[in-house]
């Protein structure tokens, strides 16, 4: 592989395509509107300035990398791609979309892979044909940090498929895990109840968001707490996870906390929006 395709230019697609660049990988950035693919240049750009203001990589190789990134609104560019990553919002329909774009430009050799947290992988790879080649590869925020890659088998998923994928995430200087296919995986299956309960917990009025958080970086040896985590994960995003982990197992013990829904009602999402569990500039 020497050339990828990442869709979506967010917090994790900008993330995915400096972590792919960095790794020596030729890089197609594609988002809906021109001012969001340069909003993820733009973080990629600053990330990359912190490191060489810690001295961690030098002027030179930040240049290196920035010119193997391409960004682009024309799927057409995904053309050359030997591997495409989505990393789209988190619904269904939008990534049904978004797939069909893609194999309706790459090679039908080409893997394509969703960054999705929650959703099936098998529903996924069954929007298009070729479904052997889809994979669920779920990086993890912040992407050029965490080193967590869940590798998502859908039933239709080849060995090639796998193997392949899981050799690139080891190129890109991670750790795959293999994870069957199911609703939430392993990380949001386990991690989302825990912040769903943490606002019940705060709702109720049992502690404050401070406490809450403090008993669980005190107490359990966490490093955030599960509000602070919510908020730097995005409240639509725990909302979407938590509504999914409902629909799919059908068990009310996954119910999203009210509180939570109105919240993102309400435009607080988190760091991203100023305003969550906590103020932030």
């Amino acid at each position: 592989m020497k050339t990828l395709g990442v869709i979506g230019a967010g917090t994790m697609g900008s993330g995915i395509a400096q972590v792919a660049a960095t790794g020596g990988f030729d890089v197609v950035l594609i988002d809906q509107a021109d001012a969001w693919v340069q909003r993820g240049l733009d973080t990629i750009t600053r990330n990359l300035d912190n490191q060489v203001a810690k001295a961690r990589i030098s002027n030179e190789t930040r240049d290196a990398i920035l010119t193997r990134i391409e960004g682009s609104t024309d799927f057409a560019r995904l053309e050359p791609c030997e591997f495409v990553v989505e990393a789209v919002n988190e619904q269904f329909e939008i990534k049904r979309d978004v797939l069909q774009a893609i194999a309706a430009e790459v090679d039908p050799e080409t893997i394509i892979a969703s960054n999705t947290s929650s959703i099936s992988v098998s529903a996924l790879a069954g929007v298009i044909s070729g479904s052997e080649r889809v994979i669920g590869m779920h990086f993890f925020n912040p992407v050029p940090v965490l080193k967590l890659v869940e590798v998502v088998r859908g039933l239709q998923t080849s060995d090639e498929t796998a193997i392949q994928t899981i050799t690139l995430a080891e190129v890109l200087g991670k750790t795959p895990v293999v994870i069957r296919d199911a609703p939430g995986f392993v990380a949001n299956r386990l991690l989302m109840p825990m912040i769903n309960e943490a606002i019940f917990t705060l709702a109720e009025g049992v502690a404050t968001a401070e406490a809450i958080d403090s008993v669980m970086k005190l107490g359990a040896a966490h490093p955030m707490g599960p509000l602070a985590l919510a908020d730097m994960i995005g409240l639509d995003v725990c909302l979407g996870i938590m509504d999914v982990l409902h629909h799919d197992f059908g068990d009310d013990k996954y119910r999203p906390a009210p509180l939570l829904r109105q919240m993102v009602a309400a435009g607080r999402l988190g760091r991203k929006s100023g305003q969550g569990f906590f103020p932030y500039e």
